[in-house]
C-alpha cells in the first residue's frame, strides 16, 4: 500500500541508491537530497571544465527512482546507467552525466535539467542538490594536517589511519532553499548510509541542513554503515560513528539508528581486510536518546564493478527491500 506521507533521504552515491530503490514500492512522495562534494571522476570534468555541480550522485538517485515498467522506461534507465570504457576523455564517464550537462547548457540552469531529467525518467519522487554553490570539502587530521577534496579523502594519498578531527567546506556553502523547505516539511527523514564524510557529513556541513533537521518535526533514522573506510574511519565502531555524527547533527535530533546484525560472508572480509576494513559492530551504550534496531541489512547481491570505474567501490550493500521494511513499519509506528 502506497503511503502519502513525506519521506526525505539524505545522502548520496550507493547508498542512497538502496534506500531508494527499496522506498519507491511504498511511496511517490520521497525526496533525495544529495550531496555535491563530490570531486573524483566524471566530477572532476564537470566543475573545472564546464563550471557545473557534479552529477554523479544525482543521475543515482535519479535512476534509483525512475519508472521501469516499461520496456522503453527500463531502456532509459539502463541507458543512464551506460559507463563508457573507451574514448578520449569519456572513458570512465557515464552517458547519464553527460546528457545532465548537455541538458543543463540548454535550459541553462541544473535545477531544471535535473527536473527535467526526472520527468523523462518518470521517477518517483524527486531529487535535489543540497546546494546550489560549489562545495570543496577540507579534512582537518589528528596530526595537523588538511586535505582538500572529497576524491582525497575518501581514495587517500596520506596514511588512512591518520583520524580526521574536523570537516568543513573551503567557502561557505548554504542549503538550497528548496531542499531546506523539504526537510522541516517531512514525516519522516532518512540520513545515510554512504561515506562517512564525504557523503553524509559533507551534506550536514552545509549551512542550514542541521538547523532544517533539528527545526523539523519528523521521525529522523540514522543509518550506519557496514563496513569502515580506510581514510574516513579506520577503526571506528558504531559509538565512533555516533559520538562523531554528534559534532554535525546533535544525536537529541535522532529517534532510530539501524544496524546490520548479518555475518557477513568470509570471502568478502578477506577483499575488505586488503584495504584495511572491517565490520562495523554494534557497542552503542544502552541509555540514549535514541532507539537502537539491529536487523540482517545485507544485500545477497554481488556488486560487480562496471568496465571503465576506475573508483573504488564497495563489496557489499544494503538490501533495499530489507532497509524500506523497517523504515515503512517506523513510518507507520508515528
Amino acid at each position: 500500500m502506497l503511503t502519502d506521507k513525506r519521506i526525505t533521504v539524505i545522502g548520496g552515491g550507493t547508498g542512497t541508491y538502496s534506500v531508494l530503490m527499496g522506498l519507491k514500492k511504498y511511496t511517490k512522495n520521497i525526496t533525495a537530497v544529495v550531496s555535491m562534494a563530490d570531486s573524483g571522476g566524471s566530477a572532476k570534468k564537470e566543475r573545472d571544465e564546464w563550471g557545473l555541480l557534479p552529477s554523479s550522485d544525482i543521475r543515482k538517485s535519479l535512476i534509483a527512482l525512475a519508472d521501469v515498467s516499461t520496456e522503453d522506461s527500463l531502456l532509459l534507465r539502463q541507458l543512464f546507467q551506460y559507463r563508457y570504457s573507451a574514448g578520449i576523455g569519456v572513458s570512465g564517464m557515464t552517458f547519464g552525466n553527460l546528457f545532465l550537462v548537455a541538458l543543463t547548457k540548454l535550459l541553462q540552469s541544473q535545477a531544471k535539467a535535473i527536473e527535467k531529467a526526472g520527468e523523462l525518467l518518470r521517477i518517483k519522487g524527486k531529487v535535489l542538490p543540497v546546494t546550489l554553490n560549489k562545495v570543496d570539502l577540507v579534512a582537518t587530521y589528528e596530526d595537523g594536517t588538511s586535505v582538500v577534496g572529497e576524491h582525497f579523502i575518501d581514495e587517500p594519498k596520506h596514511n588512512g589511519k591518520v583520524k580526521i578531527v574536523k570537516l568543513a567546506t573551503q567557502t561557505q556553502a548554504f542549503v538550497n532553499p528548496e531542499v531546506a523547505d523539504t526537510i522541516e516539511k517531512s514525516d519522516i527523514i532518512i540520513i545515510g548510509p554512504g561515506g562517512f564524510y564525504t557523503t553524509i557529513l559533507a551534506n550536514l556541513v552545509i549551512d542550514g541542513v542541521s538547523q532544517a533537521i533539528i527545526k523539523s518535526k519528523a521521525t529522523k533514522i540514522f543509518i550506519l554503515n557496514l563496513m569502515t573506510e580506510y581514510g574516513q574511519t579506520y577503526g571506528f565502531n558504531a559509538s565512533k560513528f555516533i559520538q562523531v555524527l554528534d559534532d554535525y547533527l546533535p544525536l537529541s535530533a535522532l529517534n532510530y539508528v539501524i544496524i546490520n546484525n548479518a555475518t557477513i560472508p568470509q570471502n568478502i572480509l578477506d577483499k575488505y581486510r586488503k584495504l584495511n576494513a572491517s565490520p562495523v559492530l554494534n557497542d552503542l551504550p544502552k541509555k540514549k536518546n535514541f532507539k537502537i534496531i539491529e536487523a540482517d541489512l545485507l544485500s545477497k547481491k554481488l556488486v560487480k564493478k562496471e568496465k571503465g570505474d576506475t573508483l573504488n567501490r564497495s563489496f557489499v550493500r544494503h538490501s533495499p527491500d530489507k532497509i524500506a521494511r523497517i523504515c515503512m513499519k517506523l513510518l507507520n509506528s508515528v
